[in-house]
């Protein structure tokens, strides 16, 4: 029932609107969560305030119902209609969530003589005033890119950088609504841990709501059909005291099973605004260890990461298959970057060319110095996440500079480098950084903020990789070579 109103939209209304609905299995996990987290069923107060078909809202009733057993039917019915309260922008979403709380709680009218009070209300909760009034705040918010007013912008300034998202100002609406010591108990994607418009997101939650658990979500196709993003469980504590979060991975087998493993723990960077370092699975223990030690950085190395600046759709009539005599230099796309470390100057896909042509005023589009390219968008489901390669000084310098497409990042030397691009070119292609920055991403993008802030070992401790590169070691070495510095080394 909780699920037949977003099942009845067109996908792209759906997607419009954000409306996915929630498995059972996974409302049922992120209130045992909540449970788990002090959430007292005897007397808690609890709001949905995107309820949707008011999955969450369901069956927080029926386990106050379970707490009150003691009491008699019309009281039970009381307290429910008291202290639950659903609010859902979509008055026929509200309507079939009211009806969904009715079938679940019928019996208990039917003794009671009374019918089931009204929790689901039409509304808009990012426009109405909050109060601290609720020990659980909980929901599967909608998610999408959303414009607003200046006045709003204001008002949610604080959790806010660069675009907003719907579920970001859901999280910050959340914890206006919750109680002091109250709990915040959201599915979300998990770019919310990484991404840089979510930066100062992190920051509010780390100051007001630090996270208590965390579930990473791996479902079988057909159990979220529609999302494309990686999806969290996650519970935060209104005014508690950041301490190592609880991880777990759960797999959604169907919409009523599911597995949890147990994956370790997560610390909040010294700061916050950065990316949270999270175990995906038990394996990583090891490695997050090493890694929240290592206070290097890209920068540290003495590199700076910036975006290829040619958006090629741009320039169409600029683009050459062949070389010319003046001001047409070498295009280099994604696929020069190759998946086995090496550089290969090539144009391989449909509307790529191998040169482009400037034109006065694109000498922003000249790039004039040697670099590692990385790739900007890579899937989960690929080997590895990070795919780099050395962009070589001599091919640059026989060309007269270069044109990088807008998919690659650049990875470009600060004066005299610690460490040669070669060697970081090797550590960035590695096992350990790949699996490392599984930990960071939530999302398809390899962005230069998640760049940027992955942990990484001094030049000094560099120095035996480096020596490495110079031999030629081959792939399986330096893979080694690269485990050891990050503790999970034989």
């Amino acid at each position: 029932m909780t699920s037949l109103y977003s099942g009845l939209l067109e996908p792209g209304v759906r997607g419009r609107l954000g409306a996915y609905y929630t498995p059972p299995a996974l409302a049922a996990r992120l209130l045992d969560q909540a449970e788990e987290a002090g959430v007292d069923w005897r007397v808690a107060k609890v709001l949905d305030p995107a309820a949707g078909g008011a999955a969450f809202l369901a069956d927080a009733a029926l386990r106050i119902r379970a707490a009150l057993t003691h009491c008699a039917p019309s009281m039970v019915l009381a307290q429910i209609g008291t202290r639950v309260r659903g609010i859902e922008l979509d008055p026929h979403a509200a309507r079939i969530g009211q009806r969904a709380i009715e079938i679940a709680l019928g019996d208990l009218a039917n003794d009671a003589g009374r019918p089931v009070p009204q929790v689901v209300v039409a509304g808009d909760s990012l426009a109405l005033s909050p109060r601290a009034a609720y020990d659980l705040v909980i929901g599967n918010p909608p998610y999408g890119r959303v414009t607003l007013a200046a006045a709003d912008r204001e008002r949610f300034a604080r959790g806010l950088y660069g675009h907003a998202n719907l579920y970001g100002l859901f999280t910050d609406i959340a914890l206006r609504w919750a109680k002091p010591k109250g709990v915040v108990a959201f599915l979300t994607p998990t770019s919310m841990l990484s991404g840089q418009y979510f930066s100062a997101l992190r920051g509010l939650l780390a100051r007001d709501a630090p996270p208590v658990s965390i579930d990473f979500v791996h479902a079988r196709r057909g159990v979220f059909e529609d999302v494309q993003q990686e999806t969290m469980l996650a519970v935060y504590g209104k005014g508690s005291k950041p301490q190592r979060a609880q991880i777990h991975y759960i797999h959604v087998d169907s919409a009523s099973e599911t597995r949890i493993v147990r994956n370790g723990t997560i610390g909040l960077p010294d700061c916050p605004e950065d990316p949270w370092l999270a175990p995906r699975q038990a394996a990583d223990g090891a490695l997050i260890a090493r890694a929240e030690t290592m206070a290097g950085r890209l920068a540290d190395l003495g590199y700076r990461v910036a975006t290829g600046p040619l958006v090629w759709n741009r320039f169409k009539p600029q683009l050459r298959d062949k070389p010319g005599k003046e001001h047409v230099h070498p295009l280099i796309w994604s696929e020069a970057v190759c998946t086995d470390g090496a550089f290969r100057f090539r144009a391989e896909k449909k509307n790529h060319s191998l040169f482009f042509q400037l034109e006065p005023g694109d000498e922003f589009l000249l790039v004039q110095e040697a670099a590692v390219l990385v790739q900007r968008t890579t899937a989960k489901e690929q080997r590895r996440r990070i795919i780099a390669a050395e962009l070589p000084a001599d091919f640059v310098e026989t060309h007269g500079g270069v044109v990088v497409e807008n998919h690659l990042n650049m990875l470009v030397p600060v004066g005299k480098p610690l460490v040669s691009p070669a060697t970081l070119t090797a550590l960035l292609n590695s096992a350990a950084i790949d699996q490392l920055f599984r930990c960071i991403s939530g999302s398809v993008a390899v962005s230069a903020f998640e760049l940027e802030a992955l942990p990484l070992p001094s030049a000094s401790e560099l120095s035996g990789l480096a020596m490495l590169v110079r031999m030629g070691a081959d792939r399986e070495a330096l893979d080694r070579a690269c485990a050891c510095l990050y503790g999970i080394g034989a």
